[in-house]
């Protein structure tokens, strides 16, 4: 089963977000020190980077009983947010005709 999650989320502090994923880097105690140094760098080029360093997927389903995480993967990009335009209508049916969506706050979109 695929899980697809779509999150526009508005940086309102990016320097808070920096600091906060070279924490993160800085504690990974497996990544060796030359891709440490580049991850560091790339953090504080681009927030989309940042964040990336920042979300964990299995953290979404850690909980979840009954299942088991077989692969992961994620990517961040900055993108022009429009909630007026329909590729940000998370309200529209998928291809195959059922809702994927779930309003977790039952109101609008975050």
């Amino acid at each position: 089963m695929r899980l697809r999650v779509d999150l526009v989320l508005e940086i309102d502090g990016p320097a808070e977000l920096t600091e906060a994923a070279e924490g993160r880097i800085d504690g990974d105690e497996f990544m060796p020190e030359e891709e440490r140094v580049q991850a560091r760098a790339a953090a504080r080029e681009d927030s989309a980077e940042a964040l990336a360093y920042l979300v964990e997927p299995f953290d979404l389903i850690r909980e979840v009983p009954g299942i088991e995480m077989v692969q992961a993967s994620w990517s961040t990009e900055e993108v022009e947010y429009d909630p007026d335009a329909l590729e940000w209508d998370l309200d529209e049916e998928d291809e195959e005709g059922t809702d994927d969506t779930d309003d977790v706050d039952g109101g609008g979109r975050a």
